[in-house]
């Protein structure tokens, strides 16, 4: 982690007050001043002014999306999810997978990126569960299509096998273990049908309770953290 975002994150200085800081002389890292922001810190003893500093603990949420909000920092359109958490929660927080603005459900949001990576990554078979509506009745022998994976408009090669379960004539449960662009409607045109609402449920071992309402949010247990 670079020392400006390690003093940001352990004192709630912004960006520009901590590089201030640094180059008045007043951190040290293991004894020594250090002037430079971009300088990597792995485990050494920072302190400011004297004051030794924790290192800031990786944070980890599961938001329950509603529909309109984009799954990113800023947007000119639409409002953005992290408008949705208290400001001094957001600081160096992304998207550990992203959700289209019109999809609602399960969104988990962290600052640590390998572990972001690791949800996100299809090599690690993270599977995420969505409730899709349709727009017409699905068709004989979708589900097994989908088992055997379907090649998407624009793609090299099928989508990965994917569980459909059927619910009604209309609504369907998917599992699918990668995350391509638009991947479920896309899914569902490729057999020709439309996804008229999509709602994630679960990803991994995580899942969005009932009892969390749209625009609510919670810290993961560590037993969740784990999980991915």
């Amino acid at each position: 982690m670079r020392l400006d975002r390690f003093l940001s994150e352990a004192t709630g200085l912004t960006r520009s007050m901590a590089k201030k800081a640094l180059h008045r002389g007043d951190v040290t890292v293991d004894g020594e001043v250090i002037k430079k922001s971009d300088q990597q810190i792995h485990g050494q003893a920072v302190r400011l002014e004297g004051r030794l500093l924790n290192e800031p603990q990786p944070r980890y949420v599961l938001l329950h999306k509603p529909a309109g909000y984009i799954s990113a920092t800023q947007d000119e359109v639409h409002p953005c999810v992290f408008a949705l958490l208290p400001p001094e929660l957001c600081r160096g927080m992304q998207c550990a997978g992203r959700l289209d603005v019109d999809t609602t459900g399960l969104l988990l949001l962290t600052d640590d990126g390998q572990w972001s990576h690791r949800l996100r990554s299809p090599k690690h078979q993270c599977q995420k569960v969505y409730q899709v509506d349709l727009a017409e009745p699905l068709a004989p022998g979708v589900a097994q299509l989908f088992s055997e994976g379907i090649m998407l408009h624009g793609e090299d090669s099928p989508t990965l096998g994917a569980q459909l379960d059927v619910l009604s004539e209309t609504r369907v449960l998917l599992t699918i273990q990668e995350g391509k662009y638009h991947q479920v409607k896309r899914m569902f045109a490729a057999v020709g049908n439309f996804v008229v609402a999509l709602h994630r449920l679960k990803v991994g071992e995580i899942v969005l309770e009932d009892s969390l309402a749209e625009g609510q949010w919670r810290f993961l247990t560590p037993e969740e953290v784990a999980s991915i």
